[in-house]
């Protein structure tokens, strides 16, 4: 038998560490945790999430009613529970406004991928969601398309949600997302950001396998992307006004050397060909976007 006392405690233990954290202003942001298969508690409207306490914590059915608690609950609650049916495995989701994250979330800014190991193990592609009014289910809906494939999303002008199968996981997704992006506007700061290239960022997919993280990169389904080319949402980012702005996509993967003849020429040619084959591969990946 669960201890609800216990879950509420972490929740509020949370909403200090995202309140702390700067990741919700005033009285931003939700975490909700699941209890039961039509159960789930959710944290109060118009309350700071840093000063929560126990009582405050209300119970909500699977339909968004409030079943107990003296507060009202969240008002998007269910963009919470559409994660929930969708994802029977989520025990947790954590919705909040880190800046930096949200700063992508404003420009509709993709995030780079194959920058840092960790984020590559831990998060991979990370979409953006259409945007649509907070609160409806029309707002709700936007996660359906992403839901399936990754464990954070951007919402387009407004923030960041994440889940797992505890609230402190369901944290951490938010929080080494928001790092990640701080440490991506930096570097565009001082001018650069250096790309891992295809085969180190497959060794590192190779050991998110083998910890038990899945990946849509390492499925047969996306056996031919590239990688570190944000190939897995990119269908999505018409709908969403998502466009590569600030960081421009990595070079794409060289070819393998051919080999050599014994006069020299073939090498040469068959070098060319394959460079205007790169080149013309580049110019219909732009064109497509």
């Amino acid at each position: 038998m669960q201890n609800l006392h216990k879950i509420k405690q972490d929740m509020c233990d949370i909403g200090r560490r995202i309140y702390n954290r700067q990741f919700a202003a005033a009285n931003d942001g939700n975490i909700t945790v699941r209890v039961s298969e039509n159960e789930l508690l959710c944290t109060p409207t118009l309350h700071c999430k840093g000063y929560l306490k126990p009582e405050d914590i209300s119970l909500v059915d699977m339909t968004g009613k409030q079943l107990a608690g003296s507060k009202p609950r969240s008002s998007e609650a269910l963009l919470h529970i559409e994660i929930y049916k969708q994802r029977a495995d989520v025990k947790s989701v954590v919705h909040c406004h880190p800046p930096h994250a949200t700063a992508f979330a404003i420009a509709r800014e993709p995030i780079p991928q194959c920058v840092l190991p960790e984020v590559e193990v831990f998060l991979g592609d990370v979409p953006i969601t259409k945007y649509e009014t907070p609160g409806g289910q029309a707002f709700a809906d936007t996660i359906l398309p992403f839901v399936d494939k990754t464990n954070v999303m951007i919402l387009a002008n407004h923030g960041t949600v994440s889940y797992g199968e505890s609230v402190e996981k369901a944290y951490w997704w938010t929080e080494i997302l928001d790092a990640y992006c701080r440490m991506l506007m930096l570097a565009k700061q001082l001018g650069n950001v250096s790309y891992l290239g295809n085969e180190k960022a497959q060794e590192l997919l190779d050991l998110k396998d083998k910890w038990g993280y899945k990946d849509p990169r390492n499925t047969p389904e996306y056996k031919n992307c590239d990688i570190c080319a944000n190939d897995i949402f990119r269908n999505s980012w018409a709908d969403s006004d998502v466009d590569r702005r600030a960081f421009p996509a990595p070079a794409p993967a060289a070819p393998a050397p051919a080999a050599s003849s014994s006069n020299g020429s073939a090498s040469g040619s068959v070098n060319e060909e394959q460079l205007v084959k790169l080149i013309t591969d580049e110019v219909l990946r732009q064109m497509q976007k």
